[in-house]
């Protein structure tokens, strides 16, 4: 699997990675579709289709986003609620549950679903659990990640970079793809896990990035696959969504 070039397609590569992550027994799975002036509300709407023949329960911020959730999903007969609006979230009879786009400050809230939910799997649906101006840089906020959030399985990730994008397909490896043209796309690393800061910058902008082109395990032939239109094609496709 390689690089979308459409939100929907990314859309369905994302709930492909994340039905392979719940298959394989993954209980605190996040797909992260970094696009900008994404629309979260029509993409977990999208994501019904894996909970189908499940009890479960669908979490969205705040008590408003989910109002207008089930407005815009004309009141269906599951729950959708808001993050703090239940002071009891699971019931015996769930099978699983989605948090749409939670944030840092619903951080807390989301970990004690988590915990509460015990077995049952949990979705993260484009989560931004990690703020530094609310979640801090110091002893607490290195607790909360090796107790929470480390636990958490990233299946999807698509991320636009500058010269480049990060992209992960589970169970497919992190990659790392270079602009070598106008929207046009090549694969230059696969890795083990996510890439840091230090990676990306070695891979992608240092005179290395050849040597380490070279490397790339984009198939069993060795070859490079390159993709045209990314985000050029993603963006025209979320502007006609807000028309």
């Amino acid at each position: 699997m390689s690089i979308p070039t459409t939100l929907p397609e990314a859309t369905e590569q994302a709930k492909a990675a994340a039905e392979a992550a719940l298959a394989a027994g993954l209980g605190r799975i996040q797909v992260d579709m970094a696009i900008p002036e994404i629309k979260h509300q029509p993409i977990a709407k999208q994501f019904l289709s894996l909970l189908e023949g499940k009890q479960f329960k669908i979490f969205f911020p705040d008590a408003g986003a989910a109002a207008l959730a089930r407005r815009d999903w004309e009141n269906p007969d599951f729950m959708i609620k808001g993050l703090g609006e239940l002071s009891e979230p699971v019931d015996d009879d769930d099978d699983i549950y989605l948090v749409v786009n939670p944030s840092s400050v619903e951080v807390e809230i989301v970990e004690s679903l988590c915990n509460a939910a015990l077995d049952r799997p949990v979705i993260l649906l484009n989560p931004r659990l990690e703020d530094v101006s609310v979640v801090g840089i110091g002893y607490a906020a290195r607790q909360l990640r090796d107790r929470f959030l480390s636990q958490i399985e990233t299946c999807y990730y698509v991320r636009a970079l500058d010269g480049g994008a990060l992209y992960r397909s589970y169970p497919g490896p992190w990659q790392i793809w270079k602009e070598i043209a106008p929207d046009q796309y090549e694969l230059m690393q696969d890795l083990a896990a996510r890439p840091s800061g230090e990676d990306i910058d070695r891979i992608l902008y240092s005179e290395s990035s050849d040597s380490a082109a070279g490397e790339a395990t984009a198939s069993e032939s060795g070859s490079k696959p390159r993709k045209k239109g990314l985000f050029a094609e993603l963006q025209q496709f979320l502007k006609a969504l807000s028309q």
